[in-house]
């Protein structure tokens, strides 16, 4: 079970990929498993409470299935330590976020010992991508470019989970995404916990636009996303970057967390409201068609209702497709949990209610005007809840918004799978998704639909960071 951001996803196909070459196998839907693997999130308030539910609703499952594991990794392990297995004694291992690798060997120990096994780093033992990775999607990857962060945001207990930025060589970058491209993968997202400071480890700040413009070079490469960029390590080449580079979908999430600049000072956030429209105004004079999405928080220590409407301002200013809001969390150990100013929760849910209107009313504008475009689809799996009761297929367009679409009547050759591309044209919007009710404009079968028909999904091996090997190279 998977909780948090990209990264946890990301570092939950790693850990399938060690469990498959221990030996492990997926369970069935019917059938118990013998290891549950929870890799956690700190973030928010709420992440103990869920894990600890979790834990607890599990323990009767184990009293019935003698020889059943269950392991905790993740930033939550990170923090809480051996306090996991004091509060969920029959929890097996805790391993933090700089061992994942560990992991099956752990395992192994906790069951000849028989005794929980705790471990966690402080510093990363290998970079995850030297792992191997069970992958969920046929037709999607994730490429971890850095780990770690080195900025030090008051709200955030991130960098002292993930550690400092540890970049990869920009050779590791792109022969993992051609890997990736070699199973049918059509779009990879490049993932950091501040992925546009890439390259401050081997000191070339411009690495990472040129890291983008590589991508374009692969034949077979249709789209390249990237997630999460920080607003004051945001250059102009990366711009042109995406403008230039015909596979960089013209999509773009980047942060705001508050409009106020006084908020974003105590937040340590090194950057200004005006430099944060600044960078929107130059994205959309490179790109008109750019979707910007972003992060806000809502009551911060201290935000007071000025401060409030100066982010509403901003959000007005920006035009965003989208954002995630979120009413701030106090997190033990970070310096803004120990701020004077802490809101009342009824003051924050009323300006949270207030900022996802605005913010609602503003994507459903932006969306309303694309009713009549034409948008090319990347066919998902599970990203339409009522799909099939609808009788649609849903995906993503090109700059990262959900579309639902009418499907044909299907043959064996006409059918459409998650893997395949289609263009069609939008006939209703909403304020998180557009629907397309007509005639597919066109259908194009792909390689990564073949292999979901196939039911596989792509499993890259680890990838070697430049370390020579002995013998004789693999078939």
């Amino acid at each position: 079970m998977t909780y948090g951001c990209q990264m946890n996803v990301h570092d939950s196909e790693r850990i399938s990929g060690l469990l498959e070459d221990a030996g492990y196998v997926r369970a069935g839907q019917d059938e118990p498993a013998d290891v549950v693997v929870f890799n956690t999130c700190a973030v928010r308030e709420n992440a103990d409470n869920r894990l600890y539910g979790n834990l607890g609703h599990l323990r009767p499952v184990k009293e019935r299935h003698p020889g059943m594991q269950i392991a905790v990794g993740g930033c939550l392990a990170q923090k809480d330590r051996g306090e996991i297995v004091k509060r969920a004694p029959w929890v097996d291992v805790v391993f933090g976020t700089h061992n994942i690798g560990s992991l099956p060997v752990m395992l192994e120990r906790a069951r000849h010992n028989d005794e929980a096994q705790v471990e966690i780093l402080e510093a990363l033992e290998v970079f995850p991508s030297t792992l191997p990775t069970r992958r969920e999607s046929t037709y999607s990857g994730w490429v971890s470019i850095s780990v770690g962060c080195n900025n030090t945001c008051t709200f955030c207990i991130v960098p002292s989970l993930r550690g400092k930025e540890k970049d990869r060589r920009p050779g590791d970058v792109l022969a993992e995404v051609r890997a990736l491209v070699a199973d049918g993968v059509l779009e990879v997202t490049l993932l950091g916990q501040n992925v546009n400071s890439y390259g401050v480890e081997f000191g070339d700040r411009y690495a990472f636009g040129k890291l983008l413009r590589a991508c374009g070079e692969i034949e077979g490469l249709e789209r390249v996303r990237f997630t999460s960029p920080h607003p004051k390590d945001f250059t102009d080449d990366v711009i042109a970057a995406m403008a230039e580079t015909p596979n960089v979908c013209h999509q773009l999430h980047m942060p705001l967390q508050s409009g106020s600049d006084a908020v974003l000072k105590a937040m340590r956030r090194s950057y200004r409201s005006e430099r944060y429209l600044g960078i929107i105004e130059k994205v959309r004079a490179a790109m008109p068609d750019a979707a910007i999405t972003t992060d806000i928080i809502v009551g911060f220590p201290g935000e007071t209702e000025r401060d409030f409407e100066q982010t509403l301002e901003v959000v007005r200013a920006a035009r965003f497709a989208g954002a995630f809001t979120f009413q701030y969390s106090k997190r033990p150990g970070t310096p803004a949990a120990q701020m004077d100013g802490q809101l009342p929760k009824q003051v924050v849910q009323e300006r949270y209610d207030r900022l996802v209107a605005v913010v609602e009313e503003i994507a459903w504008a932006e969306n309303r005007a694309l009713v009549g475009s034409t948008v090319e689809v990347l066919v998902s799996v599970g990203e339409g809840r009522k799909d099939e009761r609808t009788g649609r297929m849903s995906g993503r367009a090109r700059d990262g918004r959900l579309v639902h679409f009418a499907v044909p009547g299907s043959g064996p050759d006409t059918a459409v799978r998650p893997g395949d591309v289609v263009h069609t044209t939008i006939t209703y919007a909403a304020p998180h998704h557009l629907t397309a009710d007509g005639p597919l404009l066109s259908h194009r079968r792909t390689r990564a639909g073949d292999a979901w028909e196939a039911g596989q999904a792509p499993r890259t091996p680890k990838v070697l960071l430049g370390m020579p090997t002995v013998g004789a190279p693999p078939a």
